[in-house]
């Protein structure tokens, strides 16, 4: 285990900075609980942090800062009780990359593979989907450094109450060193991707959902247009996306040629609802069938900033209609699209979907330019229709919120009193969202 004093830490956006004291970087969980206690010893706070992909300080502090890099690989695969056991620090790739090499899948999954598991499952990410939900809600057990430094373990028959909250625990109850996902046999799902446009996908919102097991869409602000994306389970055979034509849509279009244009755009803004209308017909239909984790999941290399909001589903609509009007009666000029998918209601305590069936609306400014004017005016019409914003990404929100937000906020802060009386891993953030 390493722990030498550190350089600044940055996020992938770029948008926070820490400097912690020192740097840990356990290879187990025995190793990790030493690091907890020493810290404690040392009167410093405690922050473990995956690869960086929250937008917001979740993982930010000035003590010691536990890095996952060593804390990787699977445990154990158990094919009678269709788990696998893996090492917090592991990244999503190469669990789907094991997985799959094992002829085995999660069910749903986000649409990038670059966070750890631990990162990903404590702030609540999430896919798209109308009975699978979030990538927590698929966890079966849990094993956790509290902050005495002990190894406690959860699940819905073995500590039910922790394992009720600690599956999105924020980094707020312990430092998480094992997480158990269900997993099923590999599957085929087929990829339609469509343009439509605004209206048209609005008003048939509820059919699109009820007809896919996977539905989402892209708005592109200054236009009515729309892409779509239906995943469904398919009987095959496989076809994926060709050579070339896969490289110019997922890395030529989406990546390569999206980065021109949204440093034209930052560079000058008059330009950018011209470019839109351009560039939101670009995008063609197109099908394509592959294993989940190759159509799920894409590359994302245009750096960027985002928040997003979970509404009940049923005022989804109306929310974006309201973002549509907010942009085209503003001088905003947003080159990003926005996102919309969908969860169904789940059971853990601090999930934007707990307890009620969900739809998320996801804006993002690119890296460098000036997001607050937009996010500000968005987050007003997302707080109006009981919205709930993802743990990992920007928001003002704070604890008096979230009291009424979620029912059971009380039963998270009761349970982290009783599990870090002290605040061991507590920071600013946790202050603002949870309250001490």
């Amino acid at each position: 285990m390493s722990g030498a004093s550190s350089s600044t830490w940055r996020n992938w956006a770029g948008n926070v900075t820490a400097r912690p004291v020192r740097e840990v970087s356990p290879a187990s969980a025995a190793e990790l609980a030493d690091a907890v206690r020493r810290a404690a010893e040392d009167g410093l706070k405690v922050k473990a942090v995956g690869t960086g992909h929250s937008f917001t300080t979740a993982a930010a502090t000035d003590g010691v800062l536990i890095r996952p890099d060593l804390l990787t690989g699977i445990r154990e695969i158990d094919r009678t009780g269709m788990t696998v056991t893996v090492e917090a620090g592991t990244p999503l790739k190469r669990l789907n990359a094991v997985l799959a090499r094992e002829g085995l899948s999660l069910t749903n999954m986000g649409d990038i593979m670059e966070q750890t598991v631990a990162g990903a499952t404590s702030t609540g990410t999430h896919g798209t989907g109308r009975e699978s939900a979030s990538i927590a809600a698929q966890i079966t057990a849990l094993e956790l450094v509290t902050a005495d430094g002990s190894l406690l373990k959860c699940s819905a028959e073995e500590n039910p109450d922790v394992f009720a909250a600690a599956r999105i625990g924020l980094g707020a109850l312990g430092v998480v060193s094992a997480i158990t996902f269900a997993v099923e046999p590999e599957f085929l799902l087929t990829a339609r991707e469509e343009p439509m446009a605004f209206d048209k996908v609005t008003s048939e919102f509820e059919a699109l959902h009820a007809e896919n097991e996977h539905f989402e869409f892209y708005w592109f602000p200054h236009t009515g247009n729309c892409n779509t994306k239906r995943n469904n389970r398919s009987a095959g055979p496989a076809a994926p996306p060709g050579r070339v034509s896969g490289w110019i849509e997922d890395e030529f279009m989406s990546n390569g040629l999206f980065q021109v244009v949204c440093s034209l755009g930052r560079a000058v803004p008059a330009t950018i609802p011209a470019i839109a209308k351009v560039s939101s017909r670009a995008l063609s239909a197109r099908t394509y069938t592959d294993i989940p984790y190759k159509v799920f999941t894409s590359p994302r290399r245009v750096r960027f900033v985002e928040m997003e909001y979970a509404v009940p589903r049923e005022a989804v609509v109306a929310a974006l209609r309201e973002v549509r009007a907010l942009v085209e009666r503003s001088n905003l000029r947003v080159s990003f699209p926005v996102e919309v998918r969908t969860a169904p209601a789940d059971d853990i305590a601090l999930s934007t979907a707990s307890g009620r069936d969900t739809a998320y609306i996801a804006v993002h400014m690119y890296k460098g330019t000036p997001y607050q004017a937009y996010f500000t005016a968005v987050e007003r019409i997302m707080t109006a229709h009981g919205g709930r914003p993802h743990w990992g990404k920007v928001h003002t929100r704070d604890a008096e919120y979230f009291a009424e937000a979620y029912p059971r906020f009380g039963e998270f802060t009761a349970l982290r009193d009783r599990l870090d009386p002290d605040r061991l891993f507590g920071n600013a953030y946790l202050r603002r969202v949870l309250g001490d």
